[in-house]
């Protein structure tokens, strides 16, 4: 009797170790895939990122009751965006503070249920928008060995204090819409860093998305490592910018002042002709091309295929409305999109919780957009 009861204790034992020791690992499957699933989210834009805000600002900008929040709403995961001036000096110090935000934007983000991709946004060294800002000697990444080096440090700094959580929470995005000259040099970054980040940690969920601004156009371009299941492939997906993007002060398309349809075809002849002439360029095009449902589905049919390919899941990380659109016309547009998301089980983030495409207003803390959250969520 003894001898069954010590050997059923020894058992229990052996079994406890092993349900500790899978935690610790990540609880892959047994195909060596980890259970980062993902379906529903929002970028936690404009705090870690592209924001000149510090200090107590900061710090109060991201609580615990906004993971709270879209935990209820139903939303499972976030994407947290993240810009290396906020977190390293120009000597390459780490600014300590953005690191115990994060840190602890991870831990609120797990206790609330919610995965967690951090991505890192814009680099000393790449900034996606600095084309279309007229300075392409900010982009230095695809023509330095330092820079690609300084970025694969950059991570390196960022798993040595991250590698901690479970690789079925959080996952790294390790750089946001890539613009290369020529997508072979994107790909080549890709295989670089992803080696040096597998060396570190070789179950990580990875996300990465294609060349040319993550654009669904450029996918099929995309060398993917090949036999790494933990992947996620990403693209973005703003189109029809002149819709999305209506009133945008930082891009040409949002200097268009007349009406826009949808769904069918975006610019009449008659607003057409009444634009102003160095707009009629960029206008053409929406004369006589329809956008509809069936128009987006063409869109992601290359990332589709490429996903289907290498048995990857489909995460679309950015796509929203501008706040001053049509809000008609931004529902329509939004429940298209859901519903070809849905279609084909593409995850999704939009952009984004709480700044100018988001439904949420921190200062007023109340929904400043309540039928799009009621969309996205379905309550």
């Amino acid at each position: 009797m003894k001898r069954n009861i010590r050997k059923s204790i020894l058992m229990g034992m052996a079994v406890m170790a092993v349900a500790l020791l899978t935690v610790a690992c990540g609880n892959k499957s047994d195909d060596g895939v980890n259970n980062f699933r993902i379906k529903r989210g929002t970028n936690l834009s404009h705090w870690l990122s592209q924001s000149e805000a510090r200090g107590e600002m900061r710090r109060l900008h991201i609580q615990e009751d906004d993971f709270e929040r879209l935990e209820q709403l139903g939303f499972d995961f976030v994407r947290i965006p993240i810009d290396e001036v906020q977190f390293w000096d120009e000597q390459g110090n780490k600014l300590q503070e953005a690191w115990d935000l994060l840190t602890n934007a991870l831990d609120l983000a797990r206790k609330h249920n919610l995965r967690a991709i951090v991505d890192l946004h814009i680099i000393r060294s790449h900034y996606f928008n600095a084309v279309n800002e007229g300075d392409k000697s900010a982009n230095t990444l695809f023509i330095s060995e330092k820079a690609q080096q300084d970025l694969i440090n950059l991570w390196y700094q960022l798993s040595d204090v991250l590698k901690g959580y479970s690789n079925d929470w959080v996952a790294y995005e390790f750089m946001n819409e890539p613009v290369a000259e020529e997508h072979e040099q994107w790909n080549q970054l890709v295989a670089k860093v992803h080696k040096a980040l597998r060396e570190r940690e070789p179950q990580r969920t990875l996300v990465v998305g294609s060349n040319r601004w993550q654009g669904f156009e450029t996918m099929k371009y995309l060398k993917v490592p090949e036999g790494d299941k933990n992947i996620v492939l990403s693209f973005h997906y703003y189109n029809p910018m002149i819709l999305t993007h209506y009133g945008a002060w930082w891009t040409p398309i949002g200097q268009y002042k007349g009406k826009v349809h949808y769904p069918g075809v975006l610019v009449s002849k008659e607003d057409y002709e009444a634009a102003p002439d160095s707009l009629k360029p960029l206008l053409e095009p929406y004369t006589r091309e329809e956008y509809n449902i069936e128009r987006i589905k063409s869109d992601f049919k290359d990332a589709i295929a490429v996903a289907k390919k290498y048995g990857l899941q489909l995460f679309c990380g950015e796509w929203g409305v501008y706040e001053p659109v049509d809000r008609e016309l931004a529902y329509q547009w939004t429940k298209d999109m859901l519903s070809v998301f849905d279609e084909y089980d593409i995850a999704w983030t939009t952009w984004c919780y709480d700044a100018d495409f988001g439904f949420w207003d921190q200062q007023r803390h109340s929904f400043k957009d309540r039928p799009l959250v009621e969309l996205l969520t379905g309550k």
